[in-house]
Order: C-alpha cells, then sequence, then structure tokens
C-alpha cells in the first residue's frame, strides 16, 4: 500500500503520479492526511479520480488533541459529514471547501505554538503515535 501525503509530496498532481505509479505494481492508495481541511480537501480530489484509491486517512475525531478545531476555518462544514464511514463526492467549484478568511486572519493574528502530543498508556509509561 502507498500512503502518500498530499501536503508534503508536492501536491495534487504528484500525488496522482505516485498513485498511477502505485497503480503500475497493482498497489493500492490511502492518502496520509493527518492535517486540516484544506489538505483534506485536496486528498478527497486525489481520491474520487484514481482508480487504486483504497480509504482516506484523516485526523476528525481519532482521538488525540482536540480535533475539533480541524474545521474551524471553514465557513460551511457540511463538505465533511460522513456517515457510515463515507462521505460524499464534493461537488462545489475548486476543492468543494469555502474558507472562511476571517477565521484564518484571527488565527494568524493569535499565533501558534503547536507542539507534538505526549501521549502515555493507562499505565503511564509513554506511548507513540
Amino acid at each position: 500500500m502507498a500512503q502518500p501525503d498530499i501536503s508534503h509530496a508536492g501536491g495534487i498532481s504528484e500525488s496522482r503520479r505516485i498513485a498511477a505509479m502505485a497503480e503500475t505494481y497493482d498497489v493500492l492508495v490511502a492518502p496520509h492526511c493527518p492535517l486540516g481541511p484544506i489538505a483534506l480537501a485536496a486528498s478527497l480530489q486525489l481520491d474520487f479520480a484514481i482508480p487504486n484509491f483504497l480509504i482516506q486517512e484523516q485526523a476528525l475525531g481519532i482521538g488525540y488533541g482536540d480535533s475539533s478545531g480541524l474545521l474551524d476555518y471553514l465557513a460551511d462544514t457540511t463538505p465533511f459529514t460522513f456517515r457510515d464511514g463515507y462521505i460524499d463526492r464534493p461537488t462545489a467549484p475548486g476543492l468543494g471547501i469555502t474558507i472562511d478568511e476571517n477565521a484564518v486572519r484571527a488565527a494568524a493574528e493569535r499565533g501558534h505554538r503547536w507542539r507534538n502530543p505526549v501521549w502515555r498508556n493507562t499505565d503511564g509509561s509513554l506511548a507513540s503515535w
């Protein structure tokens, strides 16, 4: 299985090339996307365009940190409504989402200091993600 991350592999076009090469060798593609809504929307565009798509990784509600903020930068979160583990193909222009530019500006003013979460097992030992 190939797991290109659209945000690190060079975007939609390069990820599609990776998927095409994987298809040549009968390899399925499960795009890696633990980031925000723009990366997820771009990954979904790839998913619906390749024949060897298997599953889409995404970070909404997977249990680490506070993933509820991932959709804060969208004017409308309905494009990311999952039903029974599936999502409908986005049909709006572009990536199929509308960015809330005021929320982005406010976040830019606040800044950030993101750090990897420290995970611990129930016995207190360090866990790896």
